[in-house]
């Protein structure tokens, strides 16, 4: 079967730093694609992923077109052409599956389905209308939106990476909607090692790994340091928020496998996302703490509850935590990291063969399969 990954958005290139990156290249080495084509390779942050775990396929970069400034109200042509670009590129690999992450004015996928009669699954990570509208700019909202229903209802199966997603697809009439959750790459960290080089040995390590984003709640960080005087924070990654305390360590942005190590360096993992946090998401920081046997305090939404089960604590949303320095002892965030202290649970690992595997499958779903592992991690 000739395979290929298609990735029109230009701003996820295949080798940049982010979630959304990551799990672009998780799905590329477990689908083993003869060729991805891409909108971007990388951009300016640099290449980012390759090494921790190779790429065997060739990336194929597209590009994006030029376009004047003047005619900024028409710039989403520029996508529509950039995917038409790929579908171009990726006819060449005669392709017999189709894998597209979708994006709002791809219809990359739809044509080489039509055109050849490839097997096409559209892979759907937010509902990009929505989204578009939350964080950036939609020039022309009446043809999105018809753009988006028309390239959705016409995927034979369409994968979503959230509950929200998957009932939100049926809504739209979509045919075969998968609830398929993301996964990680199983790398083993070194809990004990990493402790020591840190000088963590005897410490209370409260951890956080992510981008940063206002609404991913990281901010909330060092009112629970104020609130756990016995504790150490640990920042893994880096983006537009930063925070600072005295007992506040910034690892920075690091490789996967450091990521970890870094992990398995910590007491509790943290999501505390806000209020304000999209619906919509699948933390990929809340599988990485469960890969490495760190229990994980998240509040509740998206799939938090469902990704954590009982490997942590769900929190309500809101809260008093965050918004003063010194927060609250009574923050349900402050008693559910301290009813975690001194335990762990047991390393499980929801890897991309996993995620790849129930994309592919005939069978039917009803939802996610993630009550067994497929690989065990050392914590």
């Amino acid at each position: 079967m000739s395979r290929v990954l298609l990735v029109p958005a230009p701003g996820i290139p295949v080798l940049g730093p982010s979630g959304a990156s990551a799990h672009v290249r998780g799905i590329a080495q477990a689908l083993r694609p003869v060729a991805i084509i891409a909108a971007r390779a990388q951009d300016h942050r640099g290449a980012h992923g390759a090494v921790d775990a190779p790429i065997l396929a060739p990336i194929l970069e597209t590009g994006v077109p030029g376009w004047p400034s003047w005619l900024d109200h028409y710039r989403e042509y520029t996508e529509v052409w950039t995917s038409r670009r790929i579908a171009r590129a990726a006819s060449a690999f005669a392709p017999t599956l189709v894998w597209e992450r979708h994006t709002l004015f791809s219809d990359a996928g739809w044509k080489l389905h039509a055109a050849t009669g490839a097997s096409w699954i559209l892979e759907v990570n937010a509902p990009p209308v929505a989204e578009r509208l939350r964080y950036e700019t939609v020039r022309l909202r009446r043809w999105a939106e018809s753009w988006e229903r028309d390239v959705l209802t016409a995927a034979p199966r369409v994968l979503a990476v959230s509950a929200w997603l998957a009932d939100w697809l049926r809504s739209l009439g979509c045919r075969d909607v998968r609830h398929v959750p993301n996964g990680v790459v199983p790398h083993r960290g070194d809990r004990d090692g990493t402790r020591r080089a840190l000088g963590l040995e005897n410490a209370h390590v409260i951890g956080f790994v992510g981008s940063m984003k206002p609404w991913h709640g990281v901010e909330r960080l060092p009112a629970l340091l104020d609130a756990l005087p016995d504790a150490v924070g640990l920042l893994v990654g880096e983006g537009p928020v930063r925070i600072e305390h005295p007992r506040l360590i910034h690892a920075g942005q690091v490789s996967e496998a450091r990521v970890a190590d870094l992990v398995a360096a910590m007491d509790v993992g943290l999501a505390p996302y806000g209020a304000d946090a999209p619906p919509w998401f699948c933390p990929l920081k809340i599988l990485a703490y469960r890969a490495q046997g760190t229990p994980v305090v998240a509040t509740d939404i998206g799939d938090s509850r469902l990704l954590v089960g009982d490997a942590g604590t769900v929190v309500p949303l809101g809260g008093k935590l965050g918004g003063n320095r010194g927060g609250n002892l009574g923050d349900a965030l402050v008693d559910a990291v301290r009813a975690w202290q001194g335990r762990r649970t047991p390393p499980w690992v929801r890897g991309w063969e996993d995620v790849v595997a129930e994309g592919l499958s005939a069978a039917p779903m009803s939802g996610p399969a993630l009550a067994t592992p497929s690989i065990e991690a050392a914590g």
